[in-house]
C-alpha cells in the first residue's frame, strides 16, 4: 500500500498566501485534508482537489516540498491538527467581474431566475468565484477568461436590470483576526462583503 504522496514544487510548502501578492507569508508544517481543499475551492494554486480526495479516501499523506531545498520539511497534508501553526491564509483573485441583478419590475429573485443566470454562466464559460442574493437582487462574481463578457450582459439585460464592475479584486481569509481585516482592507473599497463561520470574502476596487 502506498504510504505517503509527494510533490515537489518551487516554494518551501504550503504558505498562508501567495508571495507574489503578500509581503509577509508563513509556512504551514501540517494542514488537514479538508482544510486544503477549502483553499483549494477558493483558489489556493498549490494543490488542485482532486488531487487531494482520493488520498484522503484512504488516508494517505501528502507532502508538499521544495525542489530547491529537498531536505526540509515542507507541509504535511494528512490527518490531526487541521492547520499548524494556526494562522490566518490569504487568498487573492483578480481580475474579477462583479456583475449584479435584479428583475425588471422588482419582483422576487426566485429559483427559476437564478437557475436561468446559472444557465448563462455556463453557456459563455464563465467562472463563479462568490454569490450573494437577496429578495430582490442577486449579485455574483466571475472570471472572465474567454472575453465573452459583452455577449453575457446583453443575454442577462434581456430579463433583468443589470449593473457590473470590471477589474475588481476578491479576496477571501480563512481564520482572520478583526485586526487582520483591518489592515487588509485599509484605503479599499469595498463592493461587496459575505462571511460565515471561517471564511470571509470582500470584493473590492482594485
Amino acid at each position: 500500500m502506498l504510504e505517503s504522496v509527494t510533490i515537489w514544487k518551487d516554494v518551501p510548502g504550503i504558505l498562508n498566501a501567495d508571495p507574489r501578492h503578500f509581503k509577509k507569508t508563513q509556512l504551514l508544517n501540517h494542514i488537514s485534508y479538508r482544510e486544503a481543499i477549502e483553499l483549494a475551492f477558493y483558489g489556493a494554486t498549490v494543490i488542485h482537489p482532486k488531487t487531494l480526495q482520493p488520498l484522503q479516501r484512504k488516508e494517505i499523506p501528502l507532502y508538499v516540498k521544495s525542489f530547491y531545498h529537498p531536505q526540509d520539511n515542507g507541509t504535511c497534508v494528512g490527518k490531526g491538527v487541521f492547520l499548524d501553526p494556526k494562522t490566518a491564509c490569504f487568498i487573492l483573485k483578480k481580475d474579477q467581474v462583479l456583475i449584479s441583478l435584479s428583475s425588471l419590475d422588482f419582483s422576487f429573485m426566485m429559483e427559476d431566475n437564478i437557475g436561468d443566470v446559472f444557465k448563462l454562466l455556463h453557456q459563455y464559460k464563465m467562472k463563479v468565484n462568490l454569490i450573494q442574493n437577496s429578495a430582490i437582487s442577486f449579485s455574483v462574481c466571475i472570471d472572465n477568461k474567454f472575453n465573452k463578457l459583452d455577449v453575457l450582459l446583453k443575454k442577462l439585460r434581456e430579463t433583468f436590470r443589470v449593473s457590473w464592475n470590471e477589474g475588481v479584486t476578491l479576496y477571501t481569509i480563512r481564520h482572520s483576526t478583526n485586526l487582520e481585516i483591518k489592515e487588509l482592507l485599509k484605503g479599499k473599497e469595498i463592493l461587496l462583503r459575505q462571511e460565515s463561520r471561517e471564511t470571509i470574502q470582500f470584493l473590492v476596487k482594485a
